[in-house]
C-alpha cells in the first residue's frame, strides 16, 4: 500500500486504537504479542514535540473479539439482501448479544487483568464489545510495555504511544485498545463552513434558482460583476423547496412523512437551544414543529457546549448538530428524531456508536463526520465495523456523509487519494454531494456533481474574474482496504473498482444529495453576534453533511412505506440504479456553470463592506474522481426520484 501523505496520515491517528505511555519505554511482559497497527502513522520521530506527564489521567477502550469469526457479518449480509432466505429476519439486541457479542467470561478475564494493573474498569456496554478502564499514563506505560510522547499533526499537538501495545498472549480474546492516544481529536464534522461565531449571508441572493441575476440586480456596493456566471447563489433552500427538489412534495402532504420511524443523529457535545432553535426555524418555513417527544437528546451528563477543551470547537459541532436536525426533520416531518451527542470529539465518537446500536436507540442513522482518509490502524477500524456489522444484523441503517475534500489530493503535495473513513466502509451508506438549482414553483432545475472551485475579483476595467481554483467538494473514490461488496459488482466499472491494478475494491460514495454551500440549506441556531449577545439567525451552508441527514430523511419516508426496517441500504438502493436514482452527469454543466456569492467582509453585516466570488460547479478535472454517466465516485447512483423511488424502495 502507497504511503499516504500528512493530511491523510493524520487521520491515522485520529484511530489510534492504542494504548500508551509515558516517560521511559517499559520492557514487554513475557509472553506477549503485539497488536497490530497500534502506532498512528504520524506518530513519528520526525513529527515527535515533547513529553507528556506520567501522572496523567487516561480513559481507554479494551475491544473484544466477536464469537464465531465472520458469522455475524454473514448473518447481517444475508438480512439485508432482498432474496435471501434469511432477509428481513432481523435480530433483538438480545438475540445479537447471544449469538454474537463477547462472552461475560471474556469481559470477566479482560476486567480481571485490568485490574490487577492498577487500572479502575469503569463501564461494559450492553454488547459487551468493549472494557473501558481509568488509570494513568505511567500505568499504561508499564501494562503495555510502550512509552508516551506529543506529536505535531494537521496544526495540533497530540499524544501518541511510541510503539506497539503489547497484551499478555493468554488474552486472545483482545482485539484492540481505543482511546489511549488523541489522534480522535484529528474528527471532524463534514461540512465546509462551520458558524461560530454568529455568520450571516450577504445579498444580494436569490430565493429561487435564477431569480437575482448580474443582469437584473446591481450589487449592494455598486461593484460591477463580469456577466458570467450570471445567477447569484440562492440565499439557501429551506421546508418546500428541499421536498420538491427530490420530489417527495405529495408523498409527504399524504401521510409519507416519516411517522413511526426513528432517525439518529450523532455528533459530538449538545447544543443547549437546539429544540426551541428548530421550532422557530420549522415555524418560520412552513415545515410542522415538533410535537411532544417527537424530539429526543440523548447526552452523557455534562456534555454542553463547554467540554474539557474548548479547542475542540463544541460551538461548530453544535451548527452541526442543528444542520442535521433540521434536514432530517424538513424531509421526514413524521419522523421521530434521536440525537445523540457524545460527551467529547476526541475520545468517544466510535463508544457513542456503539451506544445507539446496542440499545437499537434508532431504525436509521445519519453521520456527518469523520477522518480525512483511510490511513487508520486496523484496530481501530476494526471494532467500528463490528458495529457497523451489528446495526445491520438488528435492521440499522447506517448513512455517513462522503467528506468535503474531494480525493484528499488537493493542496497536499505527493498526495495519494483516498475515500474517507467510515463512509469507505462497506457496512454503511456514504453520501456524497451535488449542487443543484431549485425553481420558483420548487421543481428541480439542474443538479451537477458537487466539486467547485473559485475565482476572485480581479481589479480590471471591464471587471474579470480570476483563475478558478479548487475550493471543496464531495468525498469519494476507491478503498485501499475494503474488497468490492456484492452490491456494487456489476454497477461501479472497473475503471474505478479495479483502479489500483488490483481486485475490485469497494467505491464510494453510494449515493447522493444536495451538498454544495452555495446552492445548500438555509438554517438557523442561536448564535453570539460581535457585541456579546446571542440571538437566533438564519444562514446558508452545506457539505455532505448536508447530504447525509437529507438523504436519511427520504430513507424514513422509504421505511414508513415499506412498513419494515432494511439494515444495510445499499443493496436496496443499488437496485434503484439507472431506474429510480437519477443519474447525475456533466449534461447541464454548461447551462449552469455556477454563481456568483456575495459575503460581508466581517461575517456578520455590512459595516466593512463585501467581497464578491464566482463558485464554479462540477469542475473535478484537478481531481482523480469524476462526475460521468452511471456510477460515479462523486454523486455514487445519483439521487431519489420522486415517488418512484420510494415505491421501488418499499418494494411497491
Amino acid at each position: 500500500m502507497s504511503r499516504l501523505p500528512r493530511t491523510v496520515c493524520a487521520v491515522a491517528g485520529a484511530a489510534a486504537l492504542v494504548a500508551a505511555t509515558a516517560g521511559v519505554a517499559v520492557s514487554a511482559p513475557s509472553s506477549s504479542h503485539s497488536l497490530p497497527g497500534s502506532v498512528p502513522s504520524w506518530a513519528t520521530s520526525t513529527h515527535r514535540v515533547g513529553s507528556v506527564s506520567a501522572s496523567q489521567s487516561v480513559t481507554f477502550r479494551v475491544y473484544l473479539n466477536n464469537r464465531g469469526g465472520a458469522a455475524a457479518a454473514a448473518y447481517a449480509r444475508a438480512v439485508s439482501t432482498p432474496g435471501n432466505a434469511l432477509y428481513g429476519k432481523f435480530l433483538t439486541t438480545a438475540q445479537y448479544r447471544a449469538r454474537f457479542s463477547p462472552s461475560q467470561s471474556d469481559v470477566n478475564t479482560v476486567s480481571s487483568w485490568l485490574q490487577s494493573q492498577g487500572f479502575r474498569v469503569t463501564g461494559v456496554p450492553s454488547n459487551r464489545k468493549y472494557v473501558q478502564a481509568t488509570g494513568t499514563l505511567a500505568q499504561a506505560s508499564k501494562t503495555f510495555a510502550t512509552s508516551f510522547a506529543q506529536y505535531s499533526t494537521q496544526g495540533r499537538t497530540v499524544r501518541s504511544n511510541t510503539s506497539p501495545l503489547q497484551v499478555p498472549s493468554k488474552l486472545t480474546q483482545v482485539q484492540a485498545v481505543v482511546g489511549l492516544d488523541e489522534s480522535q481529536t484529528l474528527v471532524r464534522p463534514n461540512k465546509p463552513t462551520p458558524p461560530p461565531p454568529v455568520f450571516r449571508n450577504a445579498g444580494p441572493c436569490s430565493t429561487y434558482w435564477g431569480q437575482k441575476t448580474v443582469d437584473n440586480t446591481a450589487t449592494p456596493d455598486g461593484t460591477e460583476l463580469p456577466n458570467s456566471p450570471s445567477a447569484f447563489a440562492p440565499c439557501g433552500y429551506s421546508g418546500a423547496q428541499l421536498q420538491g427538489l427530490y420530489g417527495m412534495t405529495d408523498a409527504i402532504a399524504a401521510g409519507n412523512d416519516g411517522s413511526g420511524v426513528t432517525v439518529g443523529i450523532i455528533d459530538a457535545y449538545a447544543s443547549p437551544t437546539i429544540e426551541s432553535d428548530a421550532n422557530t426555524y420549522f415555524s418560520r418555513h412552513g415545515i410542522p414543529t415538533f410535537t411532544k417527544g417527537q424530539f429526543r437528546q440523548y447526552a452523557a451528563p455534562g456534555t454542553s457546549q463547554h467540554p474539557e477543551n474548548p479547542a475542540h470547537d463544541p460551538e461548530g459541532w453544535a451548527g452541526e448538530e442543528t444542520l442535521d436536525v433540521e434536514a432530517v426533520h424538513t424531509m421526514a416531518p413524521g419522523a421521530n428524531i434521536a440525537y445523540i451527542g457524545a460527551p467529547n470529539n476526541y475520545r468517544d465518537m466510535d463508544a457513542i456508536m456503539n451506544k445507539v446500536v446496542s440499545k437499537h436507540l434508532a431504525d436509521i442513522v445519519s453521520n456527518s463526520y469523520g477522518y480525512a482518509g483511510e490511513s487508520l490502524p486496523p484496530g481501530y477500524i476494526k471494532p467500528q465495523v463490528d458495529t457497523q456489522i451489528q446495526a445491520a444484523a438488528e435492521g440499522i441503517s447506517l448513512f455517513f456523509s462522503s467528506g468535503d475534500s474531494g480525493d484528499e489530493t488537493f493542496g497536499v503535495a505527493g498526495a495519494t487519494p483516498t475515500p474517507d473513513w467510515p463512509a469507505s466502509s462497506p457496512w454503511v451508506t456514504a453520501v456524497g454531494g451535488t449542487s443543484a438549482g431549485v425553481s420558483k414553483t420548487n421543481s428541480r432545475v439542474f443538479e451537477l456533481g458537487w466539486e467547485t472551485t473559485k475565482s476572485t475579483l480581479n481589479s480590471t476595467t471591464p471587471p474579470t474574474w480570476s483563475d478558478p481554483a479548487y475550493l471543496y467538494g464531495s468525498g469519494g473514490g476507491t478503498s485501499r482496504l475494503f474488497a468490492q461488496p456484492s452490491y456494487q459488482a456489476g454497477v461501479v466499472p472497473a475503471s474505478i473498482a479495479n483502479t489500483y491494478g488490483g481486485p475490485a475494491m469497494r467505491a464510494v460514495p453510494d449515493v447522493a444529495a444536495l451538498g454544495d454551500p452555495n446552492t445548500g440549506m438555509l438554517v438557523g441556531e442561536t448564535q453570539r453576534f460581535p457585541d456579546g449577545h446571542d440571538a437566533y439567525s438564519e444562514y446558508r451552508i452545506g457539505g455532505t453533511s448536508l447530504a447525509s441527514p437529507l438523504y436519511a430523511g427520504m430513507f424514513a419516508l422509504a421505511v414508513q412505506k415499506a412498513g419494515h426496517n432494511f439494515g444495510l441500504a445499499n443493496p436496496t438502493l443499488y437496485a434503484t440504479a439507472g431506474a429510480q436514482s437519477i443519474d447525475i452527469t456533466k449534461a447541464e454543466r454548461d447551462a449552469y456553470p455556477g454563481d456568483v456569492r456575495s459575503d460581508f467582509v466581517n461575517g456578520v453585516d455590512a459595516s466593512d463592506g463585501y467581497v464578491y466570488s464566482a463558485r464554479w460547479f462540477d469542475r473535478d478535472e484537478s481531481l482523480t474522481i469524476h462526475v460521468r454517466p452511471g456510477y460515479d465516485d462523486v454523486t455514487g447512483i445519483g439521487v431519489p426520484d420522486g415517488e418512484a423511488w420510494l415505491d421501488a424502495v418499499a418494494g411497491d
